[in-house]
């Protein structure tokens, strides 16, 4: 799974002419235990301002959530469960959600140690390997294609399969949820 994901991105040449920008690898990376991220693009604004280039959004901090107004792009992949015991799962999920400047979305982790909750709506596709969607009061596996629309809640993804699992995540800001 520690592999790069192409990336394209198209813009504007001075006649207004469309031109292919880049092409290449997605900015990110992937861990000993094949979970990572994956960058695509990152939205500061809506609407989004297709006419002005700004440089290359994925290549700023990773952050969970986008900007306000904004919008992220991203793959994201969950090693196996198996990998860790309980107490290694508990301190990889802190400085997971440190590093990405979301130990504030971590409001309640009594059912799993990676529960968060965001002020995004967020379109999840599981692409490759097998995922458990964990809420507050209900789970579910997911298998490939499966599409989740989460929408502010707490949860948590777990991988109870034998390989890494590669999801794809849309995140949009929204309005906090009750």
């Amino acid at each position: 799974m520690a592999k790069q994901y192409r990336r394209i991105v198209t813009g504007h040449d001075a006649q207004g002419k469309s031109i292919i920008v880049s092409d290449g690898p997605a900015p990110g990376g992937f861990d000993e235990h094949g979970g990572g991220l994956a960058e695509f693009w990152i939205t500061d604004q809506s609407p989004v301002d297709n006419k002005t280039p700004k440089g290359d959004p994925a290549n700023l901090p990773r952050k969970l959530e986008p900007p306000h107004n904004g919008s992220i792009m991203r793959f994201f992949a969950l090693p196996p469960d198996s990998l860790f015991t309980p107490q290694e799962l508990e301190q990889h999920a802190k400085k997971l959600f440190a590093s990405i400047g979301a130990t504030h979305c971590q409001v309640d982790t009594s059912r799993h140690p990676a529960m968060h909750r965001t002020k995004t709506i967020d379109y999840i596709i599981l692409l490759e390997g097998e995922v458990k969607l964990i809420v507050d009061k209900a789970e579910t596996l997911l298998k490939p294609f499966d599409v989740v629309i989460q929408r502010g809640t707490n949860h948590a993804w777990s991988n109870p399969g034998k390989q890494a699992a590669l999801l794809v995540a849309v995140l949009v800001d929204a309005e906090p949820a009750p």
